[in-house]
């Protein structure tokens, strides 16, 4: 039997298959329009390599898990992405998780969720604000980071991502270096991110989701918190982990 960890995000649409307690496949795309469309293209992607219902059980998580109707059981992100960062780092401490609409800490100890905190979706500290940001400057994520670590610091105060891009646009209009506007958005994020943190306060933490390989990112938070912050390239896929962890239990 294979468990299958489905995790339909606002943004980007992450699975995860294990078999014997090992992850033997990921998958990760857009959700775009359509999460039930979504579900069904990873569904078809797994059956073509033999993954079916009749021979894996399936849990799905993520905003858009109800989406997913061959679904055996739905699970809280929350508690998703608590069991997949234990599964990847085997700490106690706290997770974050820098989505696409929302931001969460989550506190671990023994692998289980002790605490958590959710920023609101407005807020400038998700991911969907860097993708508008990035967007507006003419630059990708990898970009946006690599121009913010060589600019000059500079503030963008709004917590609203719509009036955070308008502080933006006005500084564009004014011919601020991209490299300055960089640093000031970057700096934006891991300010608001930090600001939710410190609820969950822990020793260590963990960069999980679409974030988690940005090193400028990593080195400003763990600056802010005064600690450090772990990640890995799988910790993208931490929702999905933990959902195929829920279907082996």
């Amino acid at each position: 039997m294979y468990q299958v960890g489905i995790d339909i995000g606002s943004t980007a649409a992450k699975a995860a298959v294990m078999n014997d307690g090992n992850i033997i496949k990921t998958i990760l795309m857009n959700t775009g329009f359509s999460s039930r469309q979504t579900a069904d293209e990873i569904y078809h992607m797994l059956e073509e390599e033999g993954i079916h219902k009749e021979n894996a059980v399936y849990v799905a998580t993520g905003y858009g898990r109800v989406s997913v109707p061959y679904a055996d059981r739905t699970v809280t992100e929350i508690t998703c992405h608590g069991k997949g960062a234990w599964h990847l780092f085997g700490k106690n401490g706290t997770v974050i998780d820098i989505g696409g609409q929302d931001t969460k800490g989550i506190a671990l100890k023994n692998g289980r969720v002790m605490k958590f905190v959710m920023n609101d979706k407005c807020s400038a500290g998700t991911g969907k604000f860097l993708e508008i940001m990035t967007n507006r400057l003419g630059l990708t994520q990898q970009e946006l980071s690599e121009m913010a670590a060589k600019g000059n610091p500079i503030t963008i105060s709004s917590m609203c991502t719509v009036f955070a891009e308008s502080e933006v646009i006005s500084l564009i209009g004014k011919g601020t270096p991209r490299e300055d506007i960089s640093n000031g958005v970057v700096e934006s994020v891991v300010n608001k991110v930090v600001s939710l943190i410190t609820q969950v306060p822990g020793e260590q933490y963990f960069l999980t989701g679409g974030l988690c390989e940005d090193p400028y990112l990593v080195e400003r938070l763990s600056k802010v918190l005064g600690a450090s912050v772990e990640s890995c390239p799988m910790a993208r896929f931490a929702g999905a982990i933990g959902a195929a962890i829920m279907a082996v239990e």
